[in-house]
This record gives C-alpha cells, sequence and structure tokens, in this order.
C-alpha cells in the first residue's frame, strides 16, 4: 500500500532501482502451515524444524522468483505458477512447480496465500540427461559430432581468430576389434576420451566426431599453442598406457591454424590432411617393424 500511495504503477522498474524492497517483502512471510508431503519433499521431521530452517529451502535464485510473483500480484494475477529451485535440508537440490494463489477475501493484501509444490526433480533430470545425450557421446563423454558443428558454425561466424583445430584418429581400433572383440576396442575408445577431457581445458572443445575419429577447436589459439597441446595429449597417453601395457593407446594427429577471413572448414580439411599423412608414417613404421607390436606415443 505505501508503495502504490507513493505513486508507483511499474513495480518491475521500481524493484530494479529498489531490489531491497523484495527482500523486505521475504523477510515478512510466514508460514502458517504445512502437510507431511511438504515435509517429506524437503526431508523435515517436522514443521519446528523446517520453519526454523526455512531459509535453507527458499533460499539462491528465490529472490529472483520472488521478485516475478510480486509483480504477478501487482499486475492482478492473483494465481500463476513457475519452476523453481529449492532445496532439501540436506542441501539436495529439488526442482518444483510452485502454485501460487490468494486466498478469497484477502486480494487486496494479499495477507493469505496458498502455495502447492509438485516435485518436478525426477522430470528435470531427465531433461538434462536428454539434453546431455544430444551434445555428447556417451561412451567417451566428450562432444559429439552435433555439438561440434554447430560450434565450429559458431567460431566460423565470429570474428575471433586465430583458431587452432587438431585433428586425431585413433590407431589400432579395427585391429583391435577384430582380434580382441568390441569391449577391447570400447575400451580403447573410454581411455582415448579420459585422455583428451583431461588435456582440453577452458573454451578449448574436444569433440568424437566418428568411429575413431576425434576433433579438438581451440579457438584464439595459435599453432604453438596447439602444438603444446598435442605435447600434453602425448604425455598423458604415456601415463595411460602405463596401466594398460597389454593394449597400448596410440593416436595419429594433425594441426592446423586459422587466421583472419580463413573458412574454418578449410581449416579443418588442412588438419585432417596432416592428421592422414601422420597415420600413414605411422603405419609405414609398423610395416618396417617385424615385431608388429603397435606403437604406444602419439
Amino acid at each position: 500500500d505505501d508503495v502504490r500511495f507513493r505513486g508507483i504503477s511499474d513495480l518491475r522498474v521500481f524493484t530494479d532501482v529498489h531490489p531491497e524492497f523484495v527482500r523486505q517483502c521475504m523477510s515478512e512471510i510466514r508460514v502458517i502451515d504445512v502437510n507431511q508431503a511438504t515435509l517429506d519433499l524437503f526431508m523435515a521431521p517436522d514443521r519446528n524444524v523446517l520453519f526454523k530452517h526455512i531459509g535453507d529451502v527458499f533460499r539462491d535464485e528465490m529472490e529472483k522468483s520472488f521478485r516475478e510473483q510480486l509483480i504477478e500480484l501487482w499486475n492482478g494475477n492473483l494465481f500463476h505458477h513457475r519452476e523453481v529451485v529449492n532445496y532439501a535440508l540436506d542441501g539436495s537440490e529439488r526442482h518444483v512447480l510452485l502454485q501460487f494463489s490468494v486466498f478469497p477475501g484477502h486480494e487486496a493484501d494479499w495477507s493469505l496465500v496458498q502455495v502447492a509444490l509438485t516435485d518436478i526433480t525426477a522430470r528435470k533430470r531427465a531433461e538434462a540427461y536428454l539434453e546431455y545425450l544430444g551434445k555428447h557421446d556417451v561412451l567417451t563423454r566428450l562432444h559429439n559430432r552435433a555439438f561440434f558443428n554447430e560450434e565450429l558454425n559458431r567460431l566460423d561466424r565470429g570474428a575471433l581468430r586465430p583458431v587452432s583445430a587438431v585433428m586425431i584418429d585413433l590407431n589400432g581400433l579395427k585391429e583391435a576389434n577384430d582380434t580382441l572383440g568390441h569391449d577391447a576396442g570400447d575400451s580403447l575408445l573410454r581411455r582415448l576420451g579420459e585422455v583428451l577431457n583431461g588435456a582440453t581445458t577452458g573454451r578449448n572443445t574436444a569433440a568424437r566426431i566418428g568411429g575413431d575419429e576425434f576433433a579438438i577447436l581451440m579457438p584464439g589459439c595459435d599453432r604453438q599453442a596447439a602444438q603444446v597441446l598435442t605435447e600434453t595429449i602425448g604425455e598423458l597417453l604415456k601415463i595411460n598406457n602405463q596401466f594398460y601395457s597389454h593394449l597400448p593407446l596410440s593416436i595419429s594427429h594433425g594441426i592446423a591454424t586459422g587466421e583472419a577471413g580463413e573458412n574454418l572448414e578449410a581449416v579443418i580439411r588442412r588438419a585432417d590432411a596432416a592428421m592422414y599423412e601422420h597415420k600413414r608414417q605411422y603405419y609405414e613404421s609398423r610395416s618396417a617393424d617385424h615385431s608388429g607390436k603397435p606403437a604406444s606415443a602419439a
């Protein structure tokens, strides 16, 4: 009432300027009662414990959500709902559909409201997993080709240069599948995924783009930075192979760097060509080695 008396007509603008007003309103909320389902949702043994720790349940993003509820009420919407994140007393997240309604007879001052909470945590986790699957390769936990293409297009449209690309091929995957079985091949792929995940940091993106093909995009990185990355990958391969001497990892790789004005598809093609040349040298070296043992270095 005081805010209206001061002639405020747009509560959104007012709370932009005076965010403390939202916190003041939140501090004046008094929970009268809750049902057993609410206690179970927030893992509270009884009402008193829940009320004592109510600030731990409604925190973080709740101020932003509460502000939106205030604005809805201000604009005359006495029933609304939104998805929010609350917290159980053990600190675990609860994704909740919050339905908010003003009791009849209290429309003027909003002094008595009912809040219904529906636990949608399982649904949100399922949605998050599906989103993850849409962008990642499950076996290696790297990004997948769809994400790689999207990132490549995004970088191509942007002005950031240089952009380096490292194309990688896992040596001996078909041989491992044919002689030792697909479980052995899957093990090689998983291990390479671990190595590439460990080597890439910051804005760099590692992806599995084919059966035995991988790629790393390095925005803002020159050829020297890409060379350092491949050296890091080589060191991680050596460490990994110490634990799997019976099935060593080996890769072929190629590097290319795009400067201002160069299409990144062309950069990928150059890196691919360099990788295939490296792979040719690898197999020539193996042919010359009559022991038949696969090389274990990058």
